[in-house]
């Protein structure tokens, strides 16, 4: 289908961006790189009268990896998280689940903003960033706030952003050194959504596990952190009762649909299955 007609705006200030939004709220849409805005446009479940393309504001586009902090901007992309070499050095995870994203062509343009920002269940990076505790920086007329990112979704499509507010980055503490992590996920075929996906991210001391966090896409209307399933890992020695403990305490709070991907029992039952391969994945990983 053909999208509806709509004015066409590129900024090149987050300021100019955001007086934009502010003089057509309710009647304008932000477009990132436009994978998950412009299918909906185009099957008029989003029908905006103004298009505000950010792609042009260099101050979104960077990746600051500090001490103890990592600050990703809305309009890095997917191919730029998998290029940067300092990010893979302390935090995989972030190339891992990158390169499980559609393709090659829209990679390049696919954006972190936009894959977390509007509330898609299928979007990869939403776990991922409840994974890490993320912060969401959000940016409108009245200033900066931020909202964690385990806070953030509220049902499919309706997060905490208000409509005047651009997502302009990312932060979270950078992992502890040493951690491991994993990203394990069942698709029908490259490219597609997940039929189950599952994080971990452990770290491991004396064989015992002192920190653990899980979260899974499309398994609900929102990401899953899956807070018990992890509680349910830490202080054990990552043995079959414990990983067992955890995919129970995983698969509980999953309320997937049935459709095409498979009936909602089966994808529950692989929920289970992509949680204990992580986990035995980034236990290995760890140390």
């Amino acid at each position: 289908m053909i999208p509806g007609s709509f004015d066409y705006h590129r900024p090149s200030t987050i300021d100019e961006a955001i007086g934009l939004l502010a003089s057509h709220v309710g009647d304008a849409l932000i477009l990132a790189g436009g994978h998950s805005l412009i299918p909906m446009m185009k099957l008029r479940m989003a029908t905006p009268e103004h298009l505000i393309d950010i792609q042009d504001i260099y101050d979104l586009s960077a990746i600051s990896i500090g001490a103890n902090q990592i600050d990703i901007g809305a309009t890095v992309t997917q191919a730029q998280l998998i290029h940067s070499e300092e990010l893979a050095d302390c935090c995989p995870i972030l190339r891992e689940t990158s390169l499980q994203i559609a393709d090659p062509q829209i990679r390049n343009l696919g954006t972190i903003g936009g894959n977390v920002a509007n509330g898609d269940p299928g979007n990869d990076m939403p776990a991922i960033m409840q994974l890490l505790d993320a912060d969401y920086v959000l940016q409108g007329p009245d200033g900066t706030r931020t909202v964690k990112a385990r806070a953030y979704y509220e049902a499919a499509y309706f997060t905490a952003r208000s409509e005047n507010e651009i997502l302009t980055s990312i932060r979270f503490t950078k992992p502890a050194a040493g951690h491991g992590s994993s990203y394990h996920k069942q698709k029908r075929k490259i490219g597609d959504y997940a039929t189950a996906a599952a994080a971990v991210m452990l770290e491991v001391s004396n064989g015992s596990c002192t920190s653990a966090s899980i979260a899974m896409t499309n398994l609900a209307d929102t990401p899953l952190w899956a807070e018990a399933a992890a509680n349910a890992l830490i202080g054990s020695a990552l043995d079959a009762d414990a990983i067992a403990a955890a995919v129970a305490a995983a698969r509980a709070i999953t309320n997937p649909a049935s459709d095409g991907r498979g009936p909602a029992e089966y994808r529950t039952h692989l929920a289970g299955i992509m949680v204990k391969r992580a986990i035995e994945t980034a236990h290995a990983r760890a140390g």
